[in-house]
């Protein structure tokens, strides 16, 4: 059985990337976190949905041209019902 294993994107980008996306929404992660609404171990699964995502580009555009909080994420954040529930 053949796998199709695609690389995961820059730790790092991916960390900001999810953080700026629940930020841009007006969710703050780390007091998710403080108030027990998101799990450590739920958080490194967003970082990692991120990385998988191949919609870093329009992502960027989406934080780009959007200066106040949304009521939703990306269409196609791969984290967009986590963050949508977060709200």
């Amino acid at each position: 059985m053949k796998l199709d294993v695609l690389p995961l994107g820059d730790p790092v980008t991916h960390f900001w990337l999810t953080r700026s996306v629940a930020r841009a929404m007006g969710i703050n992660l780390s007091e998710a976190m403080a108030d027990g609404k998101l799990s450590v171990k739920d958080y490194c699964d967003m970082v990692t949905n991120c990385r998988q995502c191949a919609f870093v580009e329009g992502c960027q555009n989406w934080l780009a041209t959007k200066a106040v909080p949304r009521g939703e994420a990306f269409a196609q954040c791969h984290n967009k019902a986590k963050l949508d529930g977060l709200q």
